[in-house]
């Protein structure tokens, strides 16, 4: 599993707090230099067990193709090239608009199988309110063009828990999204992190956070919705027809190791984790030991944000029975085979369920 950071934003949006730069001259030939070079040097850590790579940001849709193509080259120079089970890249409607069928095309002949497109709402008001580059419109267009490149693997993006979200806005986006028949939807709740623009209309009175009723109520909106429309909610935040679950993703939750490279990004070798340092240029790498309570922990933390669950032998051995059996009776937490899982209907509260069993 290989992760590649691109940190480049053509503009920032309010809810943001990943790190990211405006690009300038010659930033991109930079970030694409030390990241080759960084391939180069961590080769040793790859492993192709599960052989997937993934694009994130920022935006890599802004990445110019001969930028890409050379860290792709750089890939295959170390031995971790193509073809890939899963090659996802994210993107920002506006840019596939922008950029047209032929830049698609071209993703397609270097081995992006999967687009995980950036929709986060079908609300013109909204998308401006969030600084998104794109309209309501553009994102249709992008799919549009998405589906005539040949992609049949299509994640969208949507957010909830907004204070200035309203039930009509909310549920016409989600059977919009439903209706562009996408193989994966993902849907987060907004949190407000770091310095962004939405903390500081936070602090400033511009805006009033969103309760957490409200945010619950529209995530039951969306579980319901998602459901009738046949899509798997396989993770709290992820929903995908049968057979489509990311697996990168996947990955994740399954605590197995990956590399992530370029500026911010962050790794995980099974016993430790690592990242790199967010500057464009001459990043630093750091690494830290999990000690076994962590190991733990983030097993049942990431484990049990999923509808596979976490497996019995585990839970019984690392928590204490009678919090696993008081769970079980106030239907928090139900045994399917020999493992356990959070039923949806407290998928949102998981947070504290885990809690109580760590």
């Amino acid at each position: 599993m290989i992760y590649i950071h691109v940190p480049f934003c053509k503009s920032f949006c309010t809810y943001c707090d990943f790190y990211s730069e405006i690009p300038g001259e010659g930033m991109y030939d930079a970030y694409t230099k030390q990241l080759c070079q960084e391939i180069h040097d961590r080769a040793a850590e790859m492993d192709n067990s599960l052989k997937t790579l993934y694009f994130g940001g920022g935006t890599p849709s802004v990445l110019p193709l001969s930028h890409l193509t050379r860290i792709l080259l750089a890939l295959e120079e170390c031995g971790h090239g193509g073809p890939y089970t899963e090659f996802t890249m994210e993107c920002n409607p506006e840019d596939l608009v922008e950029k047209g069928l032929p830049y698609l095309e071209s993703l397609r002949s270097l081995g992006v199988n999967r687009m995980s497109m950036g929709v986060q709402s079908l609300d013109d008001d909204l998308l401006r309110w969030m600084n998104r580059r794109h309209t309501a419109e553009g994102a249709r267009e992008a799919f549009r063009l998405v589906r005539q490149a040949g992609f049949e693997n299509v994640s969208i993006d949507l957010i909830f828990g907004l204070s200035n979200l309203s039930d009509a806005v909310w549920e016409a986006t989600i059977d919009e999204a439903i209706s562009l028949d996408p193989e994966h939807i993902s849907c987060y709740q907004l949190t407000i992190e770091g310095d962004n623009v939405l903390a500081q209309r936070l602090e400033n009175g511009e805006y009033e956070e969103a309760p957490d009723e409200l945010c619950r109520h529209q995530y039951d909106i969306l579980c319901s919705k998602m459901a009738a429309a046949g899509y798997v909610h396989y993770e709290i935040s992820n929903f995908a027809k049968p057979g489509f679950e990311a697996i990168h993703n996947g990955g994740y939750w399954q605590r197995k190791p990956y590399v992530g490279l370029g500026p911010s990004a962050h790794s995980f070798s099974g016993r430790s984790r690592s990242w790199n340092s967010p500057e464009l240029s001459g990043y630093t790498h750091t690494s830290e030991s999990l000690s076994v309570e962590d190991e733990k922990v983030e097993t049942l933390m990431l484990a049990l944000r999923t509808a596979r669950g976490i497996d019995g032998e585990f839970l019984l051995a690392n928590c204490k029975g009678e919090d696993v059996q008081r769970l079980i009776k106030e239907g928090a937490l139900v045994k399917v085979g020999r493992r356990y899982r959070i039923p949806e209907d407290h998928f949102f509260v998981s947070d504290e369920i885990i809690r109580e069993l760590a």
